[in-house]
This record gives structure tokens, C-alpha cells and sequence, in this order.
């Protein structure tokens, strides 16, 4: 489940608010153990997300580099290849 969950920091262009949404969704999913929580339970877990999502954003938002920002296909690829090398 948290493979999903990617590093969103330093990238050309900056992490959509709904990557960051998702990254959230999937570590509050890992936290609770609910794929989609109960009805009694989908406020606190909805709640949760947008909490994740808001520390996220400013985490994100505070952060500094001087790397450059990465570009996002180029590092898809190094995933492929290591994917690749890993299940071959």
C-alpha cells in the first residue's frame, strides 16, 4: 500500500495539492488499516486525511534545496530500470 506514497519534494513542476492528497490518503489508509473505513468510522478518517494533507502542504511549502528540481519522467524511468533489474 505506502509503494503508492511518492517523494513530491523538488520537482519541476511542484507537487499538485492532489498528489499531496493522495500521498496523505494512502498513509492515513496504512495508519488506520481501512482501504475505505466504516460509515461510523469516515469522519475521523476523512478528518485525518485533510490533517495529513495540510502538514504535508506546509512541510512541503518550508522546505529548501539548492538541488536542482528533478524532472518527473526522468525519474519514473530510474524507477522502471530498477523495477526491471528487481523482478527480472
Amino acid at each position: 500500500m505506502c509503494r503508492n506514497i511518492r517523494t513530491l519534494f523538488n520537482f519541476e513542476p511542484p507537487a499538485s495539492e492532489d498528489e499531496i492528497r493522495a500521498s496523505a490518503l494512502q498513509f492515513v489508509r496504512k495508519l488506520s488499516g481501512f482501504n475505505a473505513p466504516s460509515r461510523a468510522n469516515a469522519p475521523a478518517f476523512e478528518r485525518a486525511v485533510d490533517e495529513v494533507t495540510e502538514a504535508a502542504r506546509r512541510l512541503l511549502d518550508s522546505l529548501a534545496t539548492n538541488a536542482p528540481a528533478r524532472d518527473r519522467e526522468t525519474e519514473a524511468e530510474k524507477a522502471r530500470a530498477r523495477a526491471r533489474e528487481r523482478y527480472a
